[in-house]
Formats: C-alpha cells, structure tokens, sequence
C-alpha cells in the first residue's frame, strides 16, 4: 500500500488585472516573461532549437533553468498553452502543460480590466507538493503581472 496522498494534478488561479486587455497581453509571450515575473532572471529563445518550433528558456534567479516549448498560441483569442520540455535541476515529475488565457471585462464594476487565467495540468506522477508549489509561483506571477500591465 502505497503512503502518497491522492492529489489532483492540475492547478487553476485567476485575477482581474486592473489595466486594458492591450497591456496586459503584451506581456504574454514566453521570452518576455522575464519583463514581469520577478523570480526569472532571464528568458531567451533557445538559439539551436528548430526554426519551426519556439523554445524559450527560463533562467529564474534561485538559480533553476526551465526549457518550455510553445504548444499553441492565439492573438485572436488571447491565450497560449506551453510545455516544459527540460528542467535543471530535474523536476520530479514526468510532464507539465500549462496555458495563460486573458479576457477583457465589458461591463460592471471591473469594465475595462482583464481577467487573467493560468492553469496547469500534470503527469499523475505530481504530488501534493508539486501542486501546491504551481499554485502558489502562479499567484506570484499573476501579481507581478498585474504590477507590470498597471505601469
């Protein structure tokens, strides 16, 4: 019998970003990510990664480089779905794909915001504590998100 906790393995956090859909979907492409979340030092595209295929990789300043592929994207739709692709050091899990989706607010008290939503969805092999680090580096970013897109 087995003494791992049962878990999800995904991960949903949202917020209204008090700025215009334009601002804050500017800042949503893999290699800018750098030019709002403040734990990554660096992110460049990885220079001998396949013309076709957009690798970007992040170098976060606690010293953890992440290599994440761009999976799907959409200007008309204001999202894009990634995947890590390698981890130094090596994550304990198998997969990862997350996706970024933004709406603007038409109406009410937040008219004019954006509502921001990231999710994660892992490999079965993820655990509690895997779960509960994505959610709280997403709050973190989303934050800083909303601090760069305000400016």
């Amino acid at each position: 019998m087995s003494n791992a906790i049962p878990t999800s393995t995904s991960v949903l956090e949202s917020m209204v970003i008090d700025a215009p859909l334009s601002h804050v979907w500017h800042f949503i492409k893999l290699q800018d990510f750098s030019k709002f979340y403040s734990a990554i030092e660096k992110s460049a595209f990885v220079k001998d990664a396949n013309e076709e295929t957009d690798i970007v990789k992040w170098s976060f300043k606690d010293g953890t480089e992440l290599e994440v592929k761009m999976e799907e994207h959409s200007t008309l739709n204001h999202f894009i779905t990634y995947s890590v692709i390698s981890a130094q050091p090596a994550i304990s899990y198998t997969s990862v794909v997350s996706t970024i989706r933004c709406f603007p607010v038409t109406c009410g008290s937040h008219e004019g915001s954006t509502f921001v939503q990231w999710s994660g969805n892992f490999s079965s092999d993820a655990d509690a504590g895997v779960i509960e680090d994505a959610k709280f580096k997403r709050r973190e970013a989303l934050a800083d998100l909303s601090t760069a897109a305000k400016k």
